[in-house]
């Protein structure tokens, strides 16, 4: 039986969302031209629709186990996330890319903490092998923060191997696309971005020149 949270939350949409956006679903049906592609975790409480309040066709997202992004690897085998990356660079062309990380992420865990495979084919280990990296960069293993810093780490790296692919860096190049990393606090709802030049994370900056913060986020500081 087809679950039946699926089935009521269905039945609301028809009842409320559809109505109103009657008109924005039929212009869907034809095309989308969204600016935006998000490539986050696909972890069940990261919703880049919800964090950034998107309604349809707004962001185009990759989601993956830690919000990886493998570097140009041009072969026989199969790329989903750069399969999606190179429809969403060069048949939507978006203008910006967010690598969003977020914290307590199960599968940068996994990684630091060698967890046992799953499966025999281990395909999550693979997967976050790509980790690597920048686990190198992240620092002491044995620090209390290490898990925080290794999810910015993860972020910084895939904004690296973003430039690795020549219809990615060919748009950064010359202007048409900019490069984002994010992370989000999932208990406190807090968003910091990465400084491009000094490679800090914080708060990003509204319109008016002023830092935007949870207030669950300035209540635990």
């Amino acid at each position: 039986m087809f679950p039946v949270y699926l089935t009521e939350g269905y039945r609301t949409f028809l009842e409320q969302r559809f109505p109103a956006e009657r008109r924005r679903f039929a212009q869907l049906a034809t095309s989308q031209n969204p600016e935006i592609l998000v490539i986050s975790c696909c972890d069940s409480r990261v919703s880049p629709s919800a964090i950034f309040d998107a309604g349809p066709g707004e962001l185009f997202t990759i989601r993956n186990v830690a919000n990886l992004v493998p570097p140009y690897q041009p072969d026989e085998n199969y790329h989903g996330t750069s399969a999606a990356l190179e429809f969403a660079v060069q048949a939507l062309e978006v203008k910006h890319i967010v690598v969003l990380g977020h914290a307590t992420c199960g599968g940068v865990k996994a990684y630091a903490q060698r967890a046992a495979p799953l499966s025999e084919s281990n395909f999550i280990g693979k997967w976050v092998s790509l980790v690597e990296p920048a686990a190198a960069k992240a620092g002491n293993p044995e620090a209390p923060n290490y898990l925080t810093r290794l999810e910015y780490a993860v972020v910084a790296q895939g904004l690296e191997n973003l430039m690795t692919f020549p219809f990615v860096k060919e748009r950064v190049d010359d202007g048409r696309l900019e490069l984002h990393g994010a992370h989000f606090g999932v208990a406190s709802g807090s968003l910091v971005v990465r400084d491009p030049e000094t490679g800090e994370f914080k708060p990003p900056i509204d319109t008016a020149g002023l830092p935007v913060r949870s207030v669950a986020a300035v209540t635990c500081e």
